[in-house]
């Protein structure tokens, strides 16, 4: 009998009073913050900057900077395959919703946003490093993410991704600091200036497979670009609002865990190279465990080969190679 893959949705609030379910990769960005004794402190202080880049960039009748409110869910998708018995954990994405508290209507911002994914932490942190571990020069296996960005793909295009959500996934990411980013002459008018990359990064190619293309803009009072990745047609199939809640969003994010990029003291200029090692930055007073997060990441793949990769390997292959058909 022929097994497919189903997808079921689970979604929770992200607010002060969010704590992360057993089920939630830990590495997850918005998991790390809801942890030990700042937890409801992080969680304020993080929605309190999201809500105010969203107001800064949606200036427009909005004199007195608070119009509107972004209001976060936490959408996990499990896996099922047909027979198995046991649900695998896949993806966690962000959806966002805009309040506008002048009129009390809601608004579906962007689903996506942050990106978490068991497979990609199997891939990245123990397929990539086991087959690198005794090569003279580092290189990419065969098939690199060809699963993740075909489960991906199917989940996209699934009944249970359509029913809950109306267009496809914004994926917003930090920009690489192996990369030199031009500023171009394109300039929208809630992005910000495009610019664009001297190369592809492996980041970049891994979300290809997802069927995701990539642009960088840097929006109004940012130091640096951002990376959207997107299905379609980033500037016509979204609002303005429904961009400034991605920026809003995952803007605040970045300065959190990448300060060195997106607290920088100096904004990108015409040519820009992101510096990690840089100290001329800020911190927020938002407590995050880096290095927690790199040692998680290395635990949720081997959970992955484990429990998803090792145990359908067969199966996986088979449809894998039916579905590049």
């Amino acid at each position: 009998m022929h097994k497919d893959f189903t997808f079921s949705i689970k979604s929770i609030c992200f607010d002060e009073h969010y704590s992360p379910s057993d089920k939630t990769r830990m590495t997850t960005n918005f998991a790390n913050l809801a942890r030990g004794d700042s937890r409801q402190q992080n969680l304020r202080n993080t929605l309190k900057m999201i809500n105010n880049r969203f107001n800064s960039l949606a200036h427009w009748d909005n004199p007195a900077g608070d119009r509107y409110a972004v209001e976060l869910e936490i959408v996990s998708v499990d896996i099922n395959i047909e027979n198995a018995g046991n649900a695998f954990p896949s993806i966690e994405i962000l959806k966002t919703s805009i309040l506008d508290q002048h009129t009390q209507e809601r608004f579906d911002g962007v689903v996506g946003n942050n990106f978490s994914s068991y497979v990609r932490d199997y891939d990245f942190s123990v397929l990539l490093l086991e087959h690198n571990k005794n090569q003279p020069q580092f290189s990419i296996p065969a098939n690199f993410g060809e699963l993740h960005g075909q489960l991906f793909q199917h989940f996209v295009n699934s009944a249970a991704y359509k029913n809950n959500f109306k267009k496809p996934p914004v994926i917003c990411l930090s920009v690489s600091d192996n990369k030199i980013y031009q500023r171009s002459a394109n300039h929208h008018p809630v992005l910000g200036f495009e610019y664009l990359p001297n190369e592809s990064s492996l980041t970049e190619q891994y979300f290809k497979k997802m069927g995701l293309q990539v642009r960088y803009f840097m929006p109004e009072s940012c130091v640096a670009p951002l990376a959207f990745n997107f299905f379609g047609d980033l500037l016509n199939d979204y609002s303005n609002l429904e961009l400034i809640s991605t920026i809003s969003t995952m803007e605040t994010f970045q300065k959190i865990y990448r300060p060195e990029i997106y607290n920088a003291h100096a904004v990108a200029g015409l040519r820009y190279q992101p510096d990690l090692k840089s100290q001329q930055h800020s911190l927020t007073k938002i407590v995050y465990d880096r290095e927690e997060r790199s040692k998680l990441a290395m635990q949720q793949g081997k959970f992955a080969e484990e429990q998803f990769i090792k145990p359908y390997q067969s199966f996986l292959e088979q449809w894998s190679a039916n579905f590049a058909r």
